[in-house]
């Protein structure tokens, strides 16, 4: 996404874990961080989230659930979306067209569930999709040219999904990163607290 941006022209201020130490399952950390950053952004994109956390892979069954496992998936792809929410949210510009972006995946979409499994990471998408819908409505009081959206990237060859993606058509980043920016172009407010593919389609709830 950085690469993309540039490649635009944009300005970008690049966060991460390793670098920043930005950890959005840690509430400090996001609040020091978010706080040392001057608003006005046009563009707030979230690009966290874990499919296997450790040694548990995604379940196959319920009967493969396990308590811990499914509070870790929670941490980072539910809360941890909803703290960038509530500290990086009011650094979007406060006039004109702003963008809160982030990642979801299409198997958070409780509409287009056909296979089942996967329970602990689809019900942590499918809260972040939550999160993020709440969201729009309050942010759409203060800022109501900006728009919040969940996007799901595809299937992108990355490690996160190297050991799941055999029977899928998969794509590189570049191309999500590059497709997804093209789908953000197209945005408008009345499209905020929606949920959208790569391929630009709207992904049902």
């Amino acid at each position: 996404m950085i690469d993309q941006l540039e490649l635009r022209g944009a300005t970008v201020t690049g966060l991460s874990r390793r670098d920043d130490g930005l950890d959005l399952t840690d509430q400090e950390s996001v609040a020091r961080i978010a706080g040392r950053l001057e608003g006005g952004f046009d563009l707030i994109f979230n690009a966290t989230g874990a499919l296997q956390i450790g040694d548990h892979r995604p379940e196959k069954s319920i009967n493969a659930l396990d308590a811990q496992a499914m509070a870790q998936q929670f941490a980072v792809n539910a809360i941890g979306v909803a703290l960038a929410l509530r500290y990086f949210s009011p650094l979007l510009g406060r006039a004109g067209r702003s963008v809160f972006a982030s990642l979801s995946a299409r198997v958070g979409s409780i509409g287009d569930n056909r296979l089942g499994g996967w329970i602990s990471y689809r019900a942590a998408k499918a809260a972040q999709n939550q999160i993020l819908h709440t969201a729009a409505i309050e942010i759409a009081r203060k800022r109501p040219e900006a728009i919040v959206v969940a996007l799901h990237p595809g299937t992108v060859e990355t490690g996160l999904s190297a050991a799941f993606a055999s029977n899928h058509p998969t794509i590189t980043a570049a191309q999500s990163a590059e497709a997804l920016l093209t789908v953000i172009d197209r945005l408008t407010p009345a499209d905020s607290g929606t949920f959208w593919d790569w391929k630009g389609q709207q992904v049902p709830w």
